[in-house]
């Protein structure tokens, strides 16, 4: 899958430096360099990259007047990379893949395209699968309703391996192999990591579609856990148990969910 690529800076050095750590990425092809907001517009709709690397602050048209610019024709994924941490929480709010500060550091940026590139295989995933139910609905009506649509469909067979939650005024850019347990408050969720606690506003129902059922699981209404962090099962009274996880935190199995977790808890 090559990842087709437009760098926008108005600095030409910081395009040449970033060219040349975007180098060993078989994978990334760098169609295009603006060097104004502007025209990253114009070559952004003419060429409808994959990817768009985007300096925050230019003169004139500025990397948020950029997106803002592509309103109304479907956006490329954007990474911002700016030398200022002033923008961060704007940019994850317009939904950006990720937040580099320059100059870029390599690590960062091999886990970026990682994230690029997981975001990528969803989106084609969808795109297939929705053709499919096109062709499907014309030739074949009945088979549509037999096709997938939840959370084991084919295009959900990949999951976020970094969340980024905005809580205290920062971003906090969470690993969710160390996410513990989620519980729900209404449209918001309190993230446990083990050693830290983090406020994310979004419902379960979407949250739980980011991970992986195979390790995150549902143990009560307002629970999810993770089974990888679940070192003892405690029975209970009315067919009810708990879970011990490594912090030593106890959840509550209703009995309800006690035969999801059977399945998973060895």
């Amino acid at each position: 899958m090559t990842i087709r690529t437009i760098l926008v800076d108005d600095e030409p050095l910081a395009i040449q430096g970033l060219q040349l750590r975007l180098e060993p990425y078989e994978d990334v092809e760098i169609i295009e360099t603006c060097l104004n907001g502007r025209y990253a517009i114009r070559a952004i709709k003419t060429h409808k990259p994959d990817l768009v690397f985007l300096d925050i602050q230019m003169p004139g048209f500025d990397g948020f007047s950029v997106i803002q610019g592509l309103m109304e024709v479907e956006p490329p994924l954007v990474v911002f990379v700016t030398a200022y941490m002033d923008h961060a929480l704007r940019a994850f709010e317009a939904d950006a893949v990720d937040y580099l500060m320059k100059p870029v550091d390599t690590d960062r940026l091999a886990d970026t395209l990682d994230r690029v590139r997981q975001r990528l295989a969803e989106k084609r995933a969808a795109g297939e699968a929705g053709r499919l139910k096109e062709v499907l609905a014309e030739h074949a009506p009945d088979a549509v309703v037999e096709m997938p649509d939840g959370p084991d469909a084919p295009a959900s067979n990949r999951f976020e391996k970094l969340i980024n939650i905005k809580d205290r005024g920062q971003i906090f850019r969470v690993d969710v192999d160390t996410i513990e347990r989620i519980d729900a408050a209404g449209d918001y969720m309190c993230i446990y990591t083990g050693d830290n606690t983090l406020i994310l506003r979004e419902t379960m129902k979407d949250l739980e579609k980011r991970l992986d059922p195979r390790r995150f699981q549902r143990v009560h209404r307002s629970t999810i856990v993770n089974l990888d962090l679940v070192k003892q099962v405690k029975p209970h009274t009315n067919g009810e148990c708990f879970l011990v996880l490594n912090s030593g935190a106890q959840v509550k199995v209703s009995r309800s969910y006690r035969d999801v977790v059977a399945r998973f808890v060895h």
